[in-house]
């Protein structure tokens, strides 16, 4: 007889996020998720039960399960990111509920940053809106391989199958633009819990699996292997000890790919080479080491390298860029400008840049670009060109959301500004021509 710990070692984990507009039902449907999978503890539930009648409500408002801030439980709407960690006996799950507010889209993009999977909820009465498409643009962005449309409250719409079927039809063509690249459309009533868990009997007409069957068998690609090799140094390790008095050792977690003692090697940015001569896991000496393994790789040559540089096997090594052409999702409350310096940080490494130019803006209503808007403000969606102090060894963002991505930080204070998406951003968003000023760039 197999053990719980046995069980959940041999199943697969799923990272997924959910998203919609306010009153939607994320937190209900998230609470319906852990309540009828029995992932919720008895001292949980009942606290929650507690809260429901000191809100004179006569059954458990199960959004409290998810609705941990003060603010969130007397407003009955969700403002942090929460995150869950439950299991089934298929997949071990970590969810991120975000917010639905148009102010805390930036909580969404750090929700679904690492999701595979993304659960886009529409009120039946209400059907796609501007929230909607939102969260159907970052979730595109950000490259998430699966997107849910759960129509929700269908009960309040005595379970119309019509219903269901326009609005899926309209989001699976916005979403397709976007180029999302699978979509499933369930209906659903949260807060009844049909075909949440369990099949709903009221919606005979709907052939399809529940959230929770779906959420247990889509495929997830967990091969970083298949990847660009790459590894961020993290640390340099010299113990100069009586045991160890030559050992030098570069430190950090595989962001993709394999290694190989004896492959050989390009370390960037400075362009030198060598070969892995070890590689050092957990104490001990392994021939071969992957994503998303921290390690630590000796090098045959002795030559500088140090935190923030980037290793990668020479045959397939990046190349190096100093001008940044992206796409952002602005996070901050005060505005990105143009010729605003900046911080950009990209795995290990932190550079000085300036925003020389913002050649769009998306307006999420058409998928337009709306040309040169001179700043993006809190929550915008937008292509930007940044020019870096010192050369990046950046991937493009469809390749490797890892070596992809990166941060734009205000050197003043710390606070993260944008979150950066490097290259092309949507299949078919429209090119837009803009000439570069060099004047008074200092780099």
């Amino acid at each position: 007889m197999t053990t719980v710990a046995e069980q959940l070692s041999t199943t697969t984990l799923l990272r997924f996020a959910t998203a919609g507009s306010v009153d939607d039902g994320k937190s209900t449907l998230v609470g319906r998720l852990l309540h009828d999978s029995k992932s919720v503890l008895t001292d949980q539930l009942e606290a929650v039960e507690h809260a429901s009648r000191n809100r004179g409500q006569e059954t458990p408002d199960l959004a409290l399960l998810t609705d941990g801030l003060r603010a969130e439980r007397e407003q009955g709407i969700t403002i942090d990111v929460a995150y869950r960690y439950f299991a089934t006996a298929r997949r071990r799950f970590i969810l991120a509920d975000t917010p639905g507010h148009v102010q805390y889209t930036r909580n969404m993009v750090t929700g679904a940053s690492t999701a595979e999977l993304a659960v886009v909820l529409v009120d039946a009465r209400n059907g796609v809106v501007e929230q909607t498409r939102r969260h159907a643009a970052v979730a595109a962005l950000l490259r998430v391989p699966h997107v849910v449309l759960a129509v929700n409250k269908m009960d309040l719409v005595d379970y119309a199958e019509p219903v269901f079927a326009a609005i899926a039809e309209e989001f699976t063509a916005y979403a397709g633009e976007l180029g999302v690249p699978e979509i499933t459309a369930i209906p659903i009533s949260a807060l009844a819990g049909d075909n949440v868990v369990e099949p709903s009997a009221h919606m005979d007409w709907y052939g399809g699996p529940t959230v929770l069957e779906h959420l247990e068998t889509v495929p997830v690609a967990h091969d970083l292997t298949a990847c660009h090799a790459r590894f961020p140094v993290q640390y340099v390790i010299r113990p100069q000890s009586a045991e160890h008095p030559d050992y030098r050792g570069y430190a950090g977690q595989i962001a993709a790919g394999a290694f190989r003692v004896g492959e050989r090697v390009t370390v960037l940015p400075s362009g030198r080479t060598s070969t892995i001569e070890g590689i050092d896991a957990l104490g001990t000496s392994v021939d071969i080491a992957w994503a998303p393994q921290s390690v630590t790789l000796r090098l045959a040559d002795d030559i500088d390298v140090s935190r923030g540089d980037l290793i990668a096997p020479s045959a397939d090594a990046p190349e190096l860029t100093q001008d940044v052409e992206a796409t952002v999702c602005h996070v901050a409350d005060r505005p990105l400008s143009v010729g605003q310096r900046v911080l950009l940080k990209h795995t290990t490494r932190t550079v000085k840049a300036i925003v020389k130019e913002i050649p769009s803006r998306l307006t999420l209503d058409d998928l337009s670009q709306h040309p040169t808007p001179g700043q993006l403000a809190a929550n915008d969606i937008g292509r930007v060109v940044v020019r870096t102090a010192e050369p990046l060894a950046l991937d493009a963002y469809a390749d490797s959301r890892r070596t992809g991505s990166f941060l734009l930080i205000d050197p003043a204070d710390g606070t993260t500004l944008a979150a950066g998406m490097a290259g092309r951003s949507f299949a078919s968003a429209a090119a837009v021509n803009t000439v570069a000023d060099e004047e008074g760039w200092d780099f």
